[in-house]
């Protein structure tokens, strides 16, 4: 239910802000708005102050919504009104009030970043826990416990590194640029300083995706091998194991973090271990045998016992000035990040599956409620840079594609005849309903598991 109810908050509040763009642009042109409309289909809702007024309606299947204006190609207008239609307007004017929609968004993507770093938000700090084996982050040198300070794509402008969301933005940023990330590394405490290259360059921009940050060697930040408690009945508690138990060794091999140990105990289904284990000060020698346990077409090890603490977090707030500005930085990058996403994937050099549709936005909308409201606000700051950004591609039926038509009449001094506005309508609704096609399959393939 809580997904639900976030799902149609989120699509309630984007359409609106979208809509009301194109409203009050073509109020303040002069425009006469026939109908505000949230939602197609059946009217569940009206309110109209005047019969001469805009009538502001709710429909039942809230997916969409637009702007009806007075408009001579969509039907008679009495000689009175001629110079409130919209198509009796400068061609300044139309644009203007086409384009006013996409920038309403991504206005209200800049505040809703904005907001959340005004009001502060608690992400893991940027201390790496043990890099994937042979990957890019540990062949550029990088251990467990790393805290990584600054990354550099030039070796002279540096810029800090927040938490580990902003260090995984800033590697996702370099793949697709296709550059290499230079980071300047500390221990946990912020001691013996260090630069290292991490090696992004080699990825190729098609690395993108969900699996991206494997690929690059950064799994879950830094947590300390100490367990939490045992189920009673299970091999931890049937080997001794306690609550608070701080793993130094399994038969020999040092434990540097807990996924490591995690690790370990996932490859020793039926096979007993030599644990050497810190508690009160006193190093214990405990044999641990973990249970087998059939994981899809696995067989892995179990100890039934939580394994680790939580990763040490930090609190990111900016002040009213430097917040506002990092949401206009945030929209800018993401945005910029998003055509080139659209455009790799265009040619072949990302994966298709990148798309995601109303199922994976519902899904992650009520995670990203439950979460706090500092994340449901960066949620939608997101979604609704996407939906600016979409609108504004030059694809007819999109605000882009009128945009379009707009410069191609800028140039030659005569609109686009209705003959090739119908031939462009259709294609326009073709490449539409195959990326919805290429979406909704995309979100199915993630909730059952296939991507």
């Amino acid at each position: 239910m809580i997904t639900l109810l976030a799902f149609f908050l989120t699509l309630g509040v984007l359409i609106v802000i979208h809509e009301y763009g194109h409203y009050r642009v073509a109020v303040a042109c002069g425009v006469k708005v026939l109908r505000f409309s949230v939602g197609f289909g059946s009217v569940i809702w009206r309110y109209q102050r005047s019969p001469e007024s805009t009538e502001f309606v709710l429909c039942a299947l809230p997916l969409g919504g637009y702007v009806r204006m007075l408009d001579e190609r969509e039907g008679a207008v009495a000689a009175s009104e001629r110079e409130r239609a919209f198509n009796r307007q400068p061609l300044s004017r139309r644009a203007a009030i086409v384009a006013a929609g996409p920038l309403a968004n991504l206005a209200l993507a800049v505040l809703l970043y904005a907001a959340a770093h005004w009001i502060g938000i608690d992400e893991p700090k940027a201390v790496l826990g043990q890099p994937v084996a042979a990957s890019v982050a540990q062949d550029a040198g990088l251990r467990s416990g790393d805290w990584v300070r600054a990354t550099s794509r030039d070796g002279s402008q540096w810029r800090d590194v927040q938490s580990m969301t902003d260090l995984r933005w800033q590697v996702t940023q370099a793949v697709l640029e296709g550059q290499a990330l230079q980071l300047r590394v500390s221990d946990r405490d912020g001691r013996g300083n260090r630069t290292l290259r991490l090696a992004l360059d080699r990825l190729g921009a098609g690395a993108v995706d969900t699996a991206l940050m494997q690929r690059v060697g950064l799994g879950p930040p830094f947590s300390a091998p100490v367990l939490g408690e045992a189920k009673a009945g299970g091999p931890a508690a049937a080997a001794g194991l306690q609550s608070g138990d701080l793993v130094l060794s399994v038969d020999g091999a040092a434990i540097e973090d807990a996924q490591t140990l995690r690790e370990r105990i996932r490859r020793a289904p039926g096979t007993e271990q030599r644990w050497r284990v810190e508690r009160g000060g006193r190093v214990l020698e405990l044999a641990v045998l973990p249970r087998a346990v059939v994981d899809g077409d696995k067989t892995i090890g179990r100890i039934d016992a939580f394994v680790g603490r939580p990763a040490e977090m930090v609190t990111v707030r900016h002040g009213p000035i430097d917040g506002l500005l990092q949401g206009v930085e945030r929209t800018w990058e993401v945005s910029a990040l998003t055509l080139r996403m659209l455009g790799r994937m265009l040619i072949g050099e990302a994966s298709l599956k990148n798309l995601s549709g109303p199922l994976t936005i519902a899904d992650y909308a009520g995670q990203s409620v439950q979460l706090g409201l500092t994340y449901y606000l960066g949620f939608l700051a997101l979604v609704s840079v996407s939906l600016g950004v979409l609108n504004l591609l030059p694809l007819p039926m999109l605000d882009g594609g009128h945009l379009m038509y707009y410069i191609f009449e800028a140039v030659t001094g005569r609109p686009v005849s209705d003959l090739w506005l119908g031939r462009l309508q259709r294609v326009g609704v073709t490449l539409l309903l195959a990326l919805m096609v290429i979406a909704l399959h995309n979100d199915v393939a993630r909730l059952l598991g296939l991507q």
